[in-house]
């Protein structure tokens, strides 16, 4: 029995570097057209040991792309 994906997690480590907010609303809006939930893991590896992961929508990532860094918060 093949199971389906339902859910993914965008997480972003280390330093920042160009693109990563636009990549990370491509990944979210694309899953969204997909049917898949899509969470982000804020603050980096702590973020993932401390369980700090909230879903995201197309909403959360509106506007992000002209920012600097993360908005995922790498620490």
């Amino acid at each position: 029995m093949k199971k389906e994906i339902k859910r993914i997690a965008v997480f972003t480590s280390g330093g920042d570097a160009p693109g990563m907010n636009a990549a990370t609303r491509a990944v979210v809006r694309t899953a969204g057209y997909h049917n898949l939930h899509v969470y982000g893991i804020y603050g980096g590896y702590e973020g993932m040991i401390n369980g700090n992961i909230s879903r995201l929508e197309k909403g959360d990532v509106a506007n992000i792309i002209h920012q600097g860094g993360t908005f995922l918060k790498t620490i």
